[in-house]
């Protein structure tokens, strides 16, 4: 099945790299390109990609803007959205996730890093780039309390192992390693996780156990 993606990036030249880079993969085709924040937005509700690659700093509208547009919690029908920057910065990182995004990659991640993103969004996973991963989601916490979310029913000890490991950034292939399960079972796991916390995507989960408390630093 080929990944249908929309790139949003006001600078031409690297709008155009992004495109080459994801068309050099044989399972992903960009659909569209938008040049500014509202052409990304009319654009992705009309083609409705399966993800949305998106630069964090555009004109009229930014990345974030644009994210919670087709992303967030208010959204019916939310698009997968992924953003791209230049800029490790927490706080570019933090707000996105919280306006919905589902992976948060630097540019200069590489071309393998890139699909994969686009690839894991498709897919209902999270992708953030590996240098900000464990330092983001340790500041979920301190950045911005919440009030707990609580589970519709009742987390069994399998689901918190699990939720830990996801927390410390695992893929399924890991987790299901560790755990001694299939890569099947994981991902009914997760499915159940999700559905009990009411939450999106993975990375939501994390940031939940983080959040409270289900793991720390050590």
């Amino acid at each position: 099945m080929t990944i249908r993606v929309l790139v949003a990036e006001d600078q031409a030249i690297v709008r155009r790299g992004l495109r080459l880079l994801l068309e050099s993969q044989p399972d992903i085709t960009v659909v569209g390109e938008a040049a500014d924040g509202p052409e990304a937005i009319s654009l992705a509700r009309e083609l409705r990609p399966d993800v949305c690659l998106v630069d964090i700093q555009m004109p009229r509208l930014d990345g974030l803007d644009v994210t919670r547009a087709l992303a967030g919690v208010a959204v019916r029908d939310p698009l997968r959205v992924v953003i791209i920057t230049t800029f490790d910065l927490d706080e570019y990182v933090h707000s996105a996730l919280r306006a919905g995004a589902v992976g948060f990659i630097l540019k200069d991640s590489g071309p393998a890093l890139l699909a994969e993103a686009v690839r894991a969004a498709h897919a209902g996973d999270a992708m953030i780039s590996p240098p900000i991963t464990m330092r983001l989601l340790k500041q979920f916490g301190p950045i911005a309390p919440r009030s707990p979310r609580r589970p519709t029913t009742p987390l069994t000890d399998r689901e918190i192992e699990l939720i830990k490991r996801l927390a410390r950034g695992r893929t399924n292939q890991e987790i299901a390693q560790e755990l001694f399960i299939s890569l099947s079972t994981v991902k009914a796991h997760v499915a159940n996780i999700q559905d009990k916390l009411q939450l999106r995507n993975r990375t939501e989960v994390a940031a939940w156990a983080w959040e409270n408390r289900l793991v720390t630093e050590t």
